[in-house]
């Protein structure tokens, strides 16, 4: 970029430009600069990784005590100070001074250890870094370090005149507030920007990476082969493990082929779109789910048509729309996630109404690919989570049998931390079920 925006007319340079501005539209924009490094300080939060180890290409968990190794990747990619000032920029410009000072710290160490040096593709300075860590410690309260920070920028860039008017700024506040000089150790704390009330519990399950040691204590988990009475499922049986009694959650092993899964995400490619959530009425894009996704008819190949066959066998459902909604593929990159909610309707104006069928009585996932490292599916209230299995499939009960929102559902996607998660989700409907699931002779159940 420093070439191509740089004021020498060479020839050269010119053709250059000229390339790059075919070329353009298909590069990242600053918004991708932007999704990506809020996808960094998400996976840093999530998972509680510690940044001096991210910016080194390790993956540690940062404790109170010391730091556990999570994953050790084959090859390590180390981060630039460039890399850190951008992270860092994007964070001060949201006003979120705990990432801010946390990846300008390490932007200005690794621009210290580089000054004097130039990389063709650095777009950031020591300077612009100093600047914006200073700010970034005086808006949290440590003027004596944002001080300092501030006095350091000048050493370097003598003639900047508005942070020589910084410098006089801070040293004011200092003399007339000595106490100020006392706030070195403040803590800042991280920003809840969605407000997750369910924020800890979320993150713990995440953590977990969808290990449930405890299970084997309940009786009413067990694995068998599911026939349900299928003609279909007698000669083919379906591998059944019982995750969860209440909520009811079954996890189908085995339940598409390599094959089948390749298709269905092959299908589905070039109609991926960023995925939104019901508002209201409408539906938008929202940072608390952040991925792609597109809806597949069953009469776009056969895969599906036979897919949604097997469906209905295992469940004895009516998965045909408009009692089921069509086929949706969502892809997962690394940092997509979902946050903790609900798959039926809790407004009556939600456009999971708009086809007169009912809410959704019960989700029906299945995972087509399998994940490094995260992207469990977490119960929040439940306090258990799945591991992404390849080619196995979630099935569980949104409603009760009274109709009403069972609270036990709440369930997020975890950030994917190394790999590329895809699933397919086939949400069932309350109408045409009549007959299929019964209402309990008690209203509470």
């Amino acid at each position: 970029m420093n070439v191509v925006h740089s004021r020498e007319a060479s020839e050269n340079t010119e053709a250059l430009k000229d390339v790059y501005k075919n070329v353009e539209k298909d590069l990242p924009q600053f918004e991708d600069l932007q999704g990506a490094a809020r996808a960094l300080m998400r996976l840093q939060d999530v998972y509680a990784l510690n940044v001096k180890g991210l910016v080194k290409g390790l993956f540690q968990r940062d404790t109170s005590t010391t730091l556990t190794n999570i994953y050790r990747p084959n090859q390590v990619f180390q981060m630039s100070a460039d890399d850190c000032f951008h992270i860092g920029k994007v964070a001060y410009d949201m006003e979120d001074f705990y990432h801010s000072i946390a990846w300008l710290e390490e932007a200005v160490s690794l621009f210290r250890g580089s000054y004097g040096s130039w990389f063709t593709e650095d777009e950031g300075s020591l300077e612009d870094a100093l600047d914006y860590l200073a700010f970034s410690y005086f808006r949290t309260g440590n003027i004596s370090y944002a001080l300092s920070l501030s006095r350091e920028c000048l050493h370097y860039d003598p003639n900047n005149k508005r942070i020589a008017r910084n410098v006089l700024k801070y040293e004011k506040i200092l003399v007339g507030t000595p106490d100020e000089a006392e706030k070195e150790a403040v803590v800042v704390q991280r920003p809840n920007v969605t407000n997750l009330r369910t924020r800890d519990a979320y993150e713990g399950l995440c953590q977990s990476l969808g290990v449930q040691p405890t299970h084997f204590r309940f009786s009413g988990l067990r694995c068998s082969l599911e026939t349900n009475n299928s003609p279909f499922l007698m000669l083919q049986p379906v591998k059944k493990e019982i995750v969860s009694l209440q909520p009811y959650v079954v996890l189908y092993h085995d339940f598409i082929s390599n094959q089948e899964a390749a298709t269905i995400k092959n299908i589905a490619a070039p109609w991926l779109r960023r995925s939104v959530v019901a508002s209201g009425e409408k539906q938008s894009e929202v940072d608390y789910r952040i991925s792609k996704s597109a809806w597949l008819k069953d009469t776009v190949d056969p895969v599906i048509g036979k897919l949604d066959f097997r469906l209905a066998s295992l469940t004895g459902l009516n998965v045909r729309p408009p009692y089921a909604e069509y086929l949706q593929v969502v892809n997962y990159g690394i940092g997509g996630h979902y946050e903790p909610h609900f798959d039926h309707a809790t407004s009556l104006t939600s456009p999971v109404y708009k086809t007169n069928t009912g809410n959704r009585v019960a989700t029906f996932m299945i995972y087509l690919s399998s994940v490094e490292v995260g992207g469990s599916t977490a119960f929040i209230y439940a306090n258990f989570s799945v591991p992404v299995i390849k080619n196995a499939a979630l099935f569980w009960w949104n409603l009760r049998r009274n109709g009403e929102g069972d609270g036990d559902t709440l369930h997020a996607g975890c950030p994917v931390l190394i790999g590329d998660k895809w699933v397919a989700n086939k949400w069932i409907h309350e109408h045409g079920q009549e007959f299929r699931r019964q209402c309990s002779t008690s209203p509470k159940d």
